[in-house]
């Protein structure tokens, strides 16, 4: 199967759109086609050994319209020319009409001034009053209709060419109304002629008054300028997809035996090497060979905190290097970057319909043949009942004129383009409008633990020291001692330790024991690192934490434990920590009246724990990803509507079976490929923020329905004269244009609403959680001791001060500070909003000569750090500010 787009011309209306699909349907292996009169496009899905595409453009040809294949870009090169983006188009479909419009009101403006003067007591030159002067009279407002009519020829070439083709639309209703009024003001000529030939006054005098002239320069220059302002409004429902295309860099600087040389970003190739320098967009998606660089990436992900790379990243086209110097690699440019692809999803999400529209296009594919037949019906019945034939003519032109399938056929495609739009804008990527729509009606969500409710690595989360050491100690010796290992939470240690500044040799005769962990020599002391059951084998006492163990391994975290000569150091808790924002996020699905289910493969004591963190409704535990599937598939048969959100990768099954998948963070084509809304930053909170926006968006779909379909039920009536018996209504043919020019504007307008939607739950950078979580949760680590049952604190303070060059307290001599007495201080910051900001502060702390156990808590705007007892108030207070923030309290 092969899925082509296409540029449709020619199409004015709901049922242009649906005579299109129903020609492009008919051809044999043509699998699925998606017409949009908002962006006059087609999408086509076809077996090219059944068909191609020239026989599509026939077909649409042959349907009275024009059709031309877009242009593909080529993978792994981009296109060497520029194409028209949707802006170009909407501009130069805004000037065209802006012509229209101007010149129409120069002609229609004098014609409807000489037409009502007589009735309005307006003053008219001497030549155009008077039976005698009929003709001059007449024939000036024939003249005056002729430019009109020219420059709105489209209406009428247009209409006439779908009556041909017997698929009438609303070009045909205007050419029929209009044509109507010309051919009776015609008529009424040779009548005026006929009456001054033969002396009949009274001939004259009746027919001048019913030239229809006026009515028809009048009803062409009002649409017009319902289309002028339609196709203003139109062009903004497209701004997103402009903005993400305005993205596109231009330039490039590329890197060839050493010398640098700037090209059209368009010519990058893959394997291409690059230079980026400090306020310059990063040409194509490639990886960093050398140099950092902070990075921008809020244009596509909407993360406002810049990105710091190096070697070895990889880095998005189209985001920016606010400060550094890097040199990289292209891996994908043209279509295959990141941007085209984003552009390719929103793109495509404005070409599919909802499911919502299918009633519209049904009722527009038959709409403009009723409209004819209850405009002649009326007609006919009027002048049977004895009317006048002017009457009936009034009634007929203002049937044809006032009936609008613009406004049903507008309704749909506006709000999809602007909500997906806005998505995009927000970082949510919804690649279908079935899936915007199916998205408001969900009440259970799924989650994956791993990667979407947590981080998907593990991080040291608690560290658990004797009292006479510090927590700097326990850490230099296990980072020591793990350093050459490869186990995950062996490095998550080594990280840690390297987060803090905590250097030195690795462990020598360095040793793993299958199942229980990993044994050496530290600076001449016999080192363990394991779980409980190598330190039993050892005979390590645990009896002063066996209840920090079980505290523990109750929260879901796995607690390492380190020894030095037969004597315990500490513990040492890593987790898979729980993203800052994913407790808040929870909250919010659960207060829109959503069902929270969390999916994992730990074991239910580590899972319970998890859930408990976040404040999922339901765990469900020792699933299998394969299993994941099942689990989404039996929700549904107990008739819930289900949206799954996982990584895209071993969740594809799951994604794939639920109503709604949602893939968190978009660095996979799995993701890309299995779910149906892409969420680009890695935040929970753009979950409920998309489904708030499906919300918006299919209530505002629901609005312009109802417009569409009210406005027309009241409006024919009207114009038929249903009421003019009872009520003495009856509608103008000049109001019943204004009326349906002003319905399309009106629904394209109500789209544009859409404009000003902001989640509740915005995503952001990271957080504070209720119960002071959030410190913990960005990087900061929970300290606490514990007293061994032969030592007691009274001896903390005093051994802490000694300094002995070899060992202190029986810890290797690389976890001596350098000696003197240490105080504890608690600071009170102001300036700190994110997780950011409290690793800014972390670092500016630990960077103080002799500065340990830093921690910092963003609820509370404090952070508390071990210093040596000579390091002044200034000296800390300084450090802080040099990294932005003011210390405003020091105990």
């Amino acid at each position: 199967m092969t899925q082509e787009r296409y540029d449709v011309t020619g199409m004015t209306c709901a049922a242009c759109q649906t005579h299109v699909q129903k020609a492009v349907n008919a051809l044999p292996g043509v699998r699925q086609v998606s017409v949009n009169l908002l962006t006059n496009s087609m999408t086509v899905e076809y077996d090219e050994s059944d068909l191609n595409s020239h026989q599509i453009v026939q077909a649409v040809e042959r349907a009275g319209y024009g059709a031309t294949p877009r242009a593909r870009e080529a993978t792994g090169k981009a296109t060497s020319g520029p194409t028209e983006t949707p802006a170009d188009r909407a501009r130069r479909q805004y000037r065209a009409m802006r012509r229209r419009v101007i010149w129409s009101f120069v002609f229609a403006v004098p014609l409807f001034y000489l037409a009502m003067g007589h009735m309005m007591g307006w003053p008219l030159p001497d030549i155009m009053l008077g039976d005698g002067n009929a003709m001059i009279y007449a024939f000036t407002q024939f003249l005056l209709l002729l430019p009109i009519l020219a420059v709105n020829a489209q209406y009428f070439k247009g209409g006439f060419t779908s009556l041909w083709h017997r698929a009438p639309n609303m070009d045909a209703l205007i050419a029929l109304g209009a044509g109507a009024s010309v051919v009776y003001g015609i008529y009424a000529l040779y009548k005026i002629a006929f009456g001054l030939g033969h002396g009949d006054t009274a001939t004259v005098s009746q027919f001048s008054h019913d030239l229809y002239f006026e009515g028809a320069g009048t009803i062409l220059a009002l649409i017009t300028l319902g289309k002028f302002f339609e196709a203003r409004a139109k062009g903004r429902t497209s701004d997103a997809i402009d903005a993400l295309l305005d993205l596109r860099p231009k330039r490039a600087t590329i890197l060839r035996d050493g010398v640098e040389s700037e090209i059209p970003a368009e010519q990058v190739q893959v394997g291409d090497v690059l230079v980026v320098r400090t306020g310059e967009s990063i040409p194509t998606d490639g990886v960093v060979l050398s140099g950092t660089a902070s990075v921008d990436e809020s244009a596509l992900t909407g993360e406002s905190v810049p990105v710091d790379k190096r070697a070895g990243d990889t880095v998005i086209s189209a985001t920016t290097s606010r400060s550094g110097y890097i040199t990289m690699r292209a891996t994908r440019v043209g279509d295959e970057t990141a941007l085209a692809q984003i552009i390719r999803l929103v793109d495509e999400a404005t070409s599919s319909k909802a499911p919502i529209a299918k009633l519209a296009d049904k009722v527009a594919g038959v709409f403009v043949p009723i409209v004819i037949a209850i405009a002649v019906v009326a007609a006919a019945v009027w002048l049977a009942v004895g009317q006048t034939p002017e009457f009936a003519l009034t009634i007929a032109v203002s049937v044809l004129v006032v009936s609008c399938p613009c406004a049903l056929g507008l309704a749909t495609p506006t709000a999809i383009m602007v909500g997906t739009g806005r998505g995009a804008a927000n970082g949510i990527l919804i690649k279908s409008a079935e899936a915007l729509e199916i998205a408001h009606g969900v009440d259970t969500v799924v989650l994956d633990k791993t990667g979407t409710i947590t981080r998907g690595e593990p991080r040291v989360t608690d560290v658990v020291h004797r009292a006479d050491i510090t927590a700097d100690d326990l850490l230099r010796v296990a980072a020591a001692l793990e350093r050459p290992s490869e186990h995950p939470l062996a490095k998550a240690i080594v990280a840690e330790g390297e987060r803090r500044g905590l250097t030195g040799p690795n462990a020598d005769g360095f040793e793993q024991v299958p199942g229980q962990g990993v044994r050496g020599v530290v600076d001449g002391g016999e080192c363990l690192g394991g779980n409980a059951a190598m330190m039993a084998a050892s005979g390590i006492d645990m009896a002063p934490v066996e209840h920090v163990r079980d505290r523990l391994a109750g929260e879901g975290k796995t607690p390492l434990f380190f020894a030095v000569d037969g004597r315990l150091l500490g513990v040492i808790a890593v987790a898979d920590t729980v993203k800052p924002t994913s407790r808040e996020a929870i909250a919010g699905m659960r207060a829109m009246g959503l069902d929270v289910v969390m999916l994992t493969g730990d074991n239910a004591r580590t899972a319970e724990a998890i859930g408990r963190q976040v404040g999922v409704d339901r765990v469900v535990a020792d699933v299998l990803p394969q299993d994941k599937e099942h689990e989404v598939r039996r929700l549904q048969d107990e008739g819930r509507k289900v949206a799954m959100v996982g990584d895209g990768i071993n969740d594809a099954p799951a994604l794939v079976r639920a109503d709604v998948g949602l893939a968190i963070g978009a660095g996979t084509d799995v993701a890309m490929e299995s779910a149906d809304i892409v969420l680009m930053r890695s935040d929970l909170n753009d979950v409920p923020a998309a489904i708030e926006l499906s919300q918006a968006t299919i209530r505002n779909i629901k609005q312009n329905l109802f417009w569409a379909f009210f406005y027309n039920i009241i409006g024919i009536p009207i114009a038929a004269g249903c009421w003019y018996a009872a009520f003495d209504l009856r509608m103008n043919p000049m109001i019943a244009a204004l009326a349906m020019s002003f319905s399309s504007v009106f629904v394209v307008g109500n789209a544009l609403r859409l404009r000003l939607f902001k989640p509740r739950h915005a995503a952001r950078s990271e957080t504070a959680g209720p119960d002071g979580a959030a410190d913990r949760m960005a990087g900061t680590v929970s300290i606490s001791t514990f007293a061994t049952s032969a030592e007691t604190s009274r001896d903390a303070s005093r051994t802490a001060e000694s300094s002995s060059p070899v060992r202190r307290n029986g810890v290797p001599s690389i976890t001596n500070q350098q000696g003197g007495t240490t105080m504890k201080k608690t600071l009170g910051i102001e300036g700190m909003t994110c997780g950011n900001c409290v690793r800014h502060v972390t670092r500016a702390l630990e960077g103080l000569p002799g500065a340990s156990d830093v921690s910092v808590s963003l609820e509370d705007k404090s952070a508390q750090v071990t210093v040596p007892e000579d390091m002044t108030d200034d000296q800390i207070t300084a450090a802080v500010a040099d990294a932005g923030y003011e210390v405003v309290s020091i105990a």
